[in-house]
C-alpha cells in the first residue's frame, strides 16, 4: 500500500480546515483526532496555515497533518518545509506536480475530468482529488469513471455534507471523502472543543458503517 493509500484510509472524511487564528490550531487538531479524525488537510487560504501546519506537527502528535489549497510550486516547497505529510491541490499544473514528485510528499492532485485524471495516471498518480465533487456530477460522475479508470481512488471534496458522505464512500473507488461540514463556525468561536470533537466522532463512524442517515 502506498503512502498516500495509507493516509486516505486511516480515516473516512479528512477535515479541511481554514486557520483564521492561531491559536484554534492545536485545540481544534486535538478535538478532531480525539474524534478519531487523525488526517487533517490545513488549508493554505490564510497566511497562518503554514504556522498552523508546523504547530500542529509538534503539539499533535497523532494527528497526519496535510497542507491543502497547494496550487504553486512554491507552497508545496513551503508546506513540506513546514512539515506537511501529504499535499492537496484543487487543481493541478505538471509544474506543481512534478515539483511534489521531486520533494517526495504524497500529493493529491485536483481533477474534474477523465481527460485530468488521465494525465494525472500518466505521471504513476493513481490518488487523486475530485473537485468540485457536487457542482461537477458528484458521485455519478465517480461512478461512471470506475468503468474505464478502474485503477483510480479518489477523494471527493466540495459539496459534500454528513447527508451525502456516506453514499460516496459505499463506492469502491472512494476511500475517503473531504469536508468542513464538522468544522462548525460557532463552536470553534465559542472554543467548545468537546462539542467538535463529538461533531468529529459522528463523522468518524461513517467510515464504521454504524451511523445510518435517513
Amino acid at each position: 500500500m502506498s503512502q498516500i493509500e495509507k493516509i486516505m484510509t486511516t480515516s473516512p472524511v479528512i477535515p479541511v480546515i481554514v486557520i483564521d487564528n492561531i491559536e484554534d490550531a492545536v485545540p481544534m487538531a486535538k478535538a478532531l483526532v480525539a474524534g478519531g479524525l487523525k488526517v487533517l488537510e490545513v488549508t493554505l487560504r490564510t497566511q497562518l496555515g503554514l504556522e498552523a501546519i508546523r504547530q500542529i506537527k509538534s503539539e499533535v502528535p497523532d494527528a497526519i497533518v496535510g497542507a491543502g489549497t497547494v496550487v504553486s510550486p512554491d507552497d508545496a516547497v513551503n508546506a513540506a518545509n513546514a512539515g506537511a505529510e501529504f499535499l492537496v491541490s484543487p487543481g493541478h499544473t505538471d509544474e506543481l506536480v512534478d515539483m511534489a514528485l521531486a520533494l517526495n510528499v504524497p500529493i493529491l492532485p485536483g481533477v474534474a475530468t477523465a481527460s485530468e485524471a488521465m494525465k494525472m495516471l500518466s505521471k504513476g498518480i493513481r490518488h487523486l482529488k475530485f473537485f468540485p465533487a457536487e457542482a461537477i456530477g458528484g458521485l455519478a460522475v465517480l461512478k461512471s469513471i470506475a468503468g474505464p479508470l478502474p485503477q483510480l481512488r479518489f477523494c471527493p471534496t466540495g459539496g459534500i455534507n454528513l447527508e451525502k458522505a456516506p453514499s460516496y464512500l459505499a463506492q469502491d473507488n472512494i476511500l475517503c471523502v473531504g469536508g468542513s461540514w464538522m468544522l462548525d463556525k460557532k463552536i470553534i468561536a465559542n472554543k467548545d472543543w468537546a462539542a467538535l470533537e463529538a461533531l468529529a466522532y459522528e463523522a468518524t463512524m461513517l467510515g464504521e458503517g454504524s451511523l445510518s442517515i435517513s
